[in-house]
This record gives C-alpha cells, structure tokens and sequence, in this order.
C-alpha cells in the first residue's frame, strides 16, 4: 500500500524502561490498566553441558525486550471483524476506531494478533493506538517515539523502513503475513524469528 507509515523497533537498543509505555499512557490519559503501547519480555533456555569439561553444567540463556503497540496493519483483521463499522483505515495507513459507532463487542480485540484493541471500561467502548494523530498533524513525532532514552523507537514509510531494515519479525510477535503489520524490526542479537520461538514471555503478571 501506498504511504502506509509504520513503526521501527530496534530490539538490540531497547533497555527495557518502559518510558515509551508511561509517555503514551501519560499522552493519552489512559487508565492504569490500558496500555496502547507495551512492553513485553521474551526469553527462556536451560542449562547445557560443558564445552571442555564432562559432568559441568552451564546455563545457556537468553532473553530481549519487544515494544508493541497497534501495528496499523495493511489489511487489519480488527476491521475485518467489526460489525459496526467503527474500525477504519486512513489513506496514510493509520488505522482508527470511531468510539461514536463503537458497541463494545470486542470482536476486534479476539482478532488482532498483537492485542492491540482494548476495551476501555468507563466508557463501554474499544480504544487503541492512534499512532498520535494530533501530533503527527503538527508535524511531530508520536509520544513513544521521543520518549524512548534509547532511540530504539522511529517511524517512516513502510517500504522505506524495510528497504533500510528488512522484513525480519521476531517472538513473540505474530507471523506477518496474517495482516501485514505496519512494523519493521531490527533483531536483538538474542532474537528468535517469529514461528521460531523456543521461550515465553516473562513478564504475564504486569499484564493481568
């Protein structure tokens, strides 16, 4: 698609912080229990045997940080499933939900493989990232892009990302080509390939 903008996530730089996570909650004036934007730890491992030395067990571990938000899919699955037609798409690739036509359902939120729709309980209806689009119209960066102390986060043209980066995805992200997210990667040095994944998540309670 053309001019679908999309986010740059270099997991090698992410420190683990959170400080994106807290400047979008912060930006938006989210309730402690929406996070549009997160941060996720994958790793795993176990102990393997000595390279020199018989009967010696070292471990063999690994883990990495992933920042996630709404991908603003090039064929989003949210708005695939919506029955009211809240869910669009813009012709920049931002994908956004009309909270007037929205009915709670929820379907979108069952659908996205990333989580990004959530449901936002005062007020009945489904909210997510929206990629800043009231900055983005004064010409500034989205609020996690220049929060990040690490600059692991960025954003640009889709094709010109890839074309820069690559099209690798990374665990515990889902295949790209079930939506094609708006999402271009730079692999920790750690990082499993999406489908490839031998470890979990490890940070599930900070979610619940």
């Amino acid at each position: 698609m053309a001019n679908q903008l999309a986010f740059y996530f270099d997991a090698s730089a992410c420190g683990n912080c959170k400080a994106c996570q807290v400047a979008c909650q912060d930006k938006n004036d989210l309730p402690f229990y929406l996070r549009w934007r997160r941060v996720v730890s994958y790793g795993g491992g176990g102990w393997v045997p000595h390279d020199q030395y018989e009967g010696i067990m070292v471990p063999d571990i690994f883990a990495y940080s992933v920042s996630v938000a709404c991908n603003h899919c090039e064929n989003p699955m949210c708005a695939d499933v919506c029955p009211a037609a809240a869910i669009s798409k813009r012709s920049d690739g931002v994908v956004l939900i009309d909270t007037d036509k929205c009915i709670g359902c929820r379907y979108c939120e069952w659908a996205c493989p990333y989580g990004a729709p959530q449901f936002n309980e005062e007020i009945g209806v489904m909210t997510k990232c929206t990629f800043c689009e009231d900055l983005l119209a004064v010409g500034d960066n989205p609020a996690c892009v220049d929060s990040c102390v690490m600059r692991a986060l960025d954003f640009g043209e889709l094709d010109e990302l890839q074309a820069k980066y690559g099209k690798q995805m990374i665990e515990p992200l889902a295949d790209p080509s079930i939506t094609s997210p708006g999402l271009v990667v730079t692999p920790h040095k750690n990082s499993q390939l999406a489908g490839e994944g031998t470890g979990k998540l490890m940070n599930l309670p900070e979610e619940v």
